[in-house]
């Protein structure tokens, strides 16, 4: 009999093959192949070369993460604290989305494989850390080609050697871990809303309460960068400078085109020097640079208007970029647009010089909104006192966002830390945040001369808070309205 001869149609599973252990191995529904004989099944099972690792070292930030593990473990003595990566989502049918570990459990190991877990086990003096992986592919059972995951259709996955030398973490078998957590006993805590399996074999033995505060501890451990990760977001703006400069290059083809032609030059840049961009990248020309985030970048390119370009390139480590530039598309600001930039510039300048060390979190916003809201007394756009908008809010119509938010793995990095500790809080060296006020005049707005109407300013930068003040990570990108405009005829030319 032949492995096929057992094939159902509900199931196409190969029984033969399978450990008792293991999910049994399915295929396409519609696949051509009906089966797998004996004959096949035992051919795929020999004659492969060795192909194990054996000379690796550990990742850069191996020293950075073991840091991170030590502070961790000491703020939850005796507890077992679960930290999964995630599993892949499908997108349609047998696709998936591509995979992008949780934020925490990269922050902690460094690695970004699917279905991976850390797991701090409490000692009497800390927390044995485990790395819980899924092994290479078998090649015993056939999962390395007959799977839709195996090594044959997606890649090789690292063995659970390689994985320790390289996160120096001992490593174990992810699927045996379920069954390990339903048997623990003492306090636990995971993380949670990346792994439904990891959460069903805890759900007996942890709170949602207890689970946050393990969330908000790991949210605000990242409020304050350390070298390698300043050393990486650098990179990853140095990336979206280039990425930036790609793009004035190319204007002439984007009005040919359109906005899309724009998003599609910068993903080349993220995909070639990082892992990705960091978010859906707003390429937003002309009135659609009022909507604050246009991702749909289907719009026309044309010569005469602005375009509103914020993107960010993330590195292979998953730190991100978040910039900010609003360009003339054809090189040269009108008078109105530059009148409108420089009121923006002029007020990123003074949120920029409030982000110091000791200052409040606050000032760098409240800095950025006074000059703003001055700006529009003045044009007579909204009666003042400027005492007045600010108090009333009034200046919010025409820029309806926050200046800023902490900038990391995510791009609105530490989301889930308290508010007394982030926006209440005060600013340290090592924190990395951005600065982007901005000015958007709707093109249904009768409240404004109809000159202002469907111009919309932006200008981000990333902002390293340092000892003595703060160092712009973006200054490679130029911002006040002359540079700028000099900055793309250089290019151009």
């Amino acid at each position: 009999m032949t492995v096929a001869d057992e094939l159902t149609p509900e199931t196409t599973e190969t029984p033969e093959l399978q450990d008792e252990t293991e999910e049994p191995i399915k295929q396409r529904k519609n696949g051509l192949y009906p089966g797998v004989s004996d004959e096949l099944a035992e051919n795929m099972k020999s004659g492969w070369a060795d192909t194990e690792l054996r000379d690796l070292k550990p990742i850069a930030q191996a020293a950075e993460t073991a840091a991170r593990r030590a502070a961790l473990s000491a703020r939850f003595p005796g507890e077992r604290l679960v930290i999964p990566a995630g599993n892949l989502k499908t997108r349609s049918n047998d696709t998936e989305y591509p995979f992008r570990a949780s934020v925490e459990y990269a922050y902690l190991t460094g690695n970004q494989t699917e279905d991976g877990v850390l797991v701090l086990e409490p000692t009497s003096d800390g927390h044995r850390a485990t790395l819980y992986l899924l092994p290479r592919s078998d090649r015993e059972n056939g999962e390395f080609w007959l799977s839709g995951q195996g090594e044959l259709w997606v890649g090789r996955r690292h063995s659970l050697t390689e994985a320790e030398k390289l996160y120096g973490i001992p490593a174990s078998d992810v699927r045996k871990l379920p069954q390990r957590l339903k048997e623990a006993t003492g306090p636990v805590r995971v993380v949670r809303g990346y792994d439904a399996g990891i959460e069903t074999a805890l759900h007996d033995k942890v709170t949602a309460e207890r689970d946050d505060e393990l969330r908000v501890f790991l949210s605000e451990m990242r409020l304050v960068k350390d070298a390698f990760e300043i050393g990486e977001l650098q990179k990853a703006v140095d990336s979206t400078v280039r990425g930036f400069e790609d793009v004035v290059k190319v204007l002439d083809k984007a009005e040919a085109t359109s906005e899309r032609y724009i998003e599609g030059t910068f993903f080349l840049r993220a995909r070639v020097e990082g892992n990705d961009v960091g978010y859906g990248t707003i390429a937003a020309a002309g009135p659609h640079a009022c909507t604050l985030h246009w991702v749909r970048n289907d719009g026309p390119v044309r010569s005469g208007d602005l375009l509103l370009l914020d993107a960010g390139v993330e590195t292979h480590t998953y730190y991100t970029a978040d910039v900010t530039r609003t360009l003339p598309i054809n090189g040269r600001f009108s008078e109105i647009q530059k009148k409108i930039y420089d009121a923006v510039y002029e007020s990123q300048e003074a949120g920029i010089a409030a982000v110091k060390p000791g200052a409040k979190y606050r000032d760098f916003h409240d800095a950025a909104q006074r000059v703003l809201a001055e700006r529009l007394v003045e044009w007579g756009l909204v009666e003042g006192p400027v005492e007045r908008v600010l108090e009333l809010g009034l200046q919010r119509r025409w820029t309806l966002h926050g200046t800023g938010h902490m900038l990391g793995m995510d791009v609105h990095d530490c989301a889930a830390a308290r508010t007394e500790t982030y926006v209440e809080g005060v600013l340290e060296p090592g924190m990395v945040l951005t600065v982007e006020p901005g000015l958007y005049f709707q093109a249904d707005d009768l409240t404004v001369p109809e000159e202002y109407r469907g111009i919309g300013v932006r200008i981000e930068d990333d902002i390293l808070v340092t000892e003595d003040g703060n160092r712009n990570l973006s200054a490679g990108l130029p911002r006040r309205s002359d540079e700028v405009e000099q900055w793309m005829a250089s290019l151009k030319g």
